[in-house]
């Protein structure tokens, strides 16, 4: 069952039109939430950065769109799908309504929530191989709709078919500055000694919850020190580990890029902690 402004609906039931807007000019934004035995992980993250986002995107937001209701409409939803004790992935997307062309008849908003099914309750990391190579055909902008999770991500769309016709992992996107931003599906990090980089959303990373409070982890340890700057092609090569992250794996290591091999014992190591985090919200 998909939750669509209240209403369950099964899963292979029509529910838009070709008018909607989501389809039509990619004028949607949605959020992918972790759900293990009751608990949403990151929650209040999630929803403020949802609510943060719609303001940006001039989207009107429904009286009725307060924390607690998005959160028991979520789960109820899980509920409908029998999914409640579990591990499940969520996609809650809102999308303006239909009408207009570019500008939009109405800025109210509709929502649909789907859930499926996953294997891990917690965070893991798995020791596969997990080899990445930067795409350059196309480049992230340096402003802050890339830092919307947004359905307008054809960009990530092609690099994935890239990614896949060449037979790695992921890929890394490059900015109009050339410089590393993110991963496909996550936001990147390096590992150098005990210093630990990610790129500020000043260079058009996406905002990433994970992200957020990974760094807030980081920044509160005695083991490492956070640096969040630009990242040169160049410095890939020269660091010990790199890793992506992102609301549904948690961590991933990367393994290998061109010709240097990375260890994941930093990873490994914040994955508990924020596994710990997660649980406490």
């Amino acid at each position: 069952m998909v939750n669509c402004n209240g209403e369950l609906l099964a899963q292979d039931k029509a529910i838009f039109t070709h008018n909607n807007r989501g389809f039509k000019y990619g004028d949607a934004l949605f959020e992918t939430v972790r759900y293990v035995n009751g608990t949403l992980f990151f929650w209040e993250d999630h929803y403020f950065r949802l609510m943060a986002s719609m303001r940006i995107l001039r989207m009107e937001i429904p009286m009725e769109f307060t924390l607690e209701f998005l959160e028991e409409t979520i789960k109820k939803t899980i509920a409908s799908n029998n999914l409640e004790n579990g591990a499940v992935r969520v996609r809650l997307t809102v999308f303006r309504n239909e009408g207009g062309l570019y500008t939009p008849k109405s800025n109210d908003v509709s929502y649909l929530i789907e859930t499926s099914a996953m294997d891990s309750p917690f965070f893991v990391i798995d020791d596969k191989d997990y080899e990445v190579e930067l795409f350059k055909d196309f480049y992230v902008n340096k402003d802050m709709l890339s830092n919307l999770k947004s359905t307008n991500k054809i960009l990530n769309v092609v690099a994935g078919v890239y990614a896949e016709e060449n037979g790695y992992a992921n890929c890394l996107l490059v900015n109009t500055d050339k410089k590393v931003v993110e991963a496909i599906n996550g936001n990147l990090f390096l590992v150098k000694g005990n210093i630990i980089k990610t790129p500020p959303l000043s260079d058009g990373c996406l905002d990433g919850i994970v992200r957020k409070n990974l760094m807030k982890i980081i920044a509160g340890s005695e083991e490492y020190d956070l640096v969040e700057d630009s990242i040169s092609p160049f410095e890939l090569q020269k660091v010990d580990e790199l890793f992506i992250t992102n609301s549904i794996v948690g961590i991933q290591p990367i393994t290998k890029y061109r010709k240097k091999d990375y260890v994941a014992k930093v990873a490994k190591s914040l994955v508990g902690k924020l596994n710990a985090k997660a649980r406490i919200g």
